[in-house]
């Protein structure tokens, strides 16, 4: 299979979809790679680390998009790349459809098969293409919360652990999956006061075992959010429901209740955003301010450490893209019941509940594309 990387052009993302050792890899299996000229030197990797282990360079976007059965990225297509889309062209990256409906009808519109990293979903509810970029960002959102809390920034002016004699900051984490406990490893780390509340009172067991004693577990109400919230210097959102839009937990008319100088982290900002009032911003400019609390919401954070991020994210997605490019997409989705979920356009029809939902879309069963 002929498998093209291009350069990704998002504002300050500086990740690609593959490094040397998975070209390497696909290399072996008898597969072509394309890399995009330049496409790997945002996470320190040079076009000559691509061509030693076999890979071709491509001059420009369009060469590689015009020569790849299948498009390996790291960010949605965005506006100046749908043209570049191909009826029977695989594109396997995060793409988040349910938050963006322009975006899922360009790739209805364009007959691509649509393979999502963040629903690829195992049998125990585990998605493992996105718990790498998750584990990055709850790790990221307290190092930016904590930043953001300097009164330089306009923040609350105060030290995440505080110091002896002067209380820690209270850090409120909303949702305890992947991100709010990479998250509260690292808040409780720096000596933070840590608040996590989730749904599921199975996984506060779980955490109530690993969790360090400063971090404290509560179930997850109305009740509970508004009045953590009040107190918090730091709010991380985490919430995440698999391919559809994230729920909006905390109001705009919530945000009088809190602290002026609070912020807060919309981790889930890809999906749309748990907080009302968050809109997606980029690493250029970060922040915003409503009714005095500061909103951190990049929608692509681990792009902060694209070093970090390249090299975690192909660890979990080389094997599946060694399967698609292995078997074709459809004995690939036919023999992985969890790559089969990541499905979610084909043929212009929309394949993944969450995204139809999200817009009223009628949803077609993935098995019907297999045959």
């Amino acid at each position: 299979m002929k498998i093209g990387v291009p350069k990704e052009i998002k504002t300050n993302e500086n990740r690609v979809a593959l490094v040397p050792a998975g070209a390497e890899a696909l290399v072996a299996a008898g597969h072509s790679v394309m890399i995009e000229k330049g496409a790997g030197e945002g996470s320190g990797f040079s076009d000559a680390n691509y061509t030693a282990v076999g890979a071709t360079v491509g001059s420009d976007a369009d060469t590689v998009w015009r020569e790849a059965e299948m498009i390996m990225k790291v960010k949605e297509p965005i506006t100046i790349e749908w043209p570049r889309l191909r009826k029977g062209q695989v594109v396997f990256t995060y793409f988040h459809f349910a938050a963006d409906q322009k975006l899922t009808k360009a790739h209805q519109d364009s007959g691509a098969i649509c393979i999502a990293y963040e629903t690829v979903e195992l049998p125990h509810r585990e998605l493992p293409l996105l718990t790498p970029m998750s584990e990055v960002a709850g790790r990221m959102a307290v190092q930016e919360g904590a930043k953001y809390l300097e009164k330089l920034y306009g923040g609350r002016g105060m030290l995440l652990g505080g110091v002896p004699g002067v209380a820690p900051a209270n850090v409120v984490i909303i949702g305890g999956g992947v991100v709010g406990v990479n998250a509260a490893k690292m808040a409780a780390g720096l000596g933070a006061r840590v608040t996590v509340l989730d749904v599921s009172l199975e996984r506060l067991r779980y955490l109530s075992d690993v969790m360090p004693a400063n971090v404290t577990l509560i179930y997850s109400n109305r009740h509970n959010i508004l009045e953590q919230i009040q107190t918090a210097d730091v709010v991380v959102g985490g919430v995440l429901i698999p391919g559809a839009k994230a729920p909006k937990l905390v109001r705009r008319e919530d945000l009088k209740t809190m602290q002026p100088g609070c912020v807060i982290v919309d981790v889930a900002i890809d999906q749309g955003g748990c907080f009302e009032t968050s809109h997606a911003t980029t690493h250029e400019n970060p922040t915003y301010v409503v009714d005095g609390i500061i909103h951190y919401a990049v929608a692509n954070m681990p792009g902060g450490v694209p070093r970090t991020s390249t090299l975690a994210l192909t660890n979990a997605t080389l094997p599946y893209a060694l399967l698609l490019a292995n078997k074709g997409w459809k004995q690939a989705l036919r023999d992985n019941a969890a790559l089969r979920k990541g499905l979610n356009i084909v043929e212009g029809k929309v394949t993944y509940p969450g995204v139809a939902e999200a817009f009223g879309m009628p949803v077609s069963n993935p098995d019907s594309f297999l045959s």
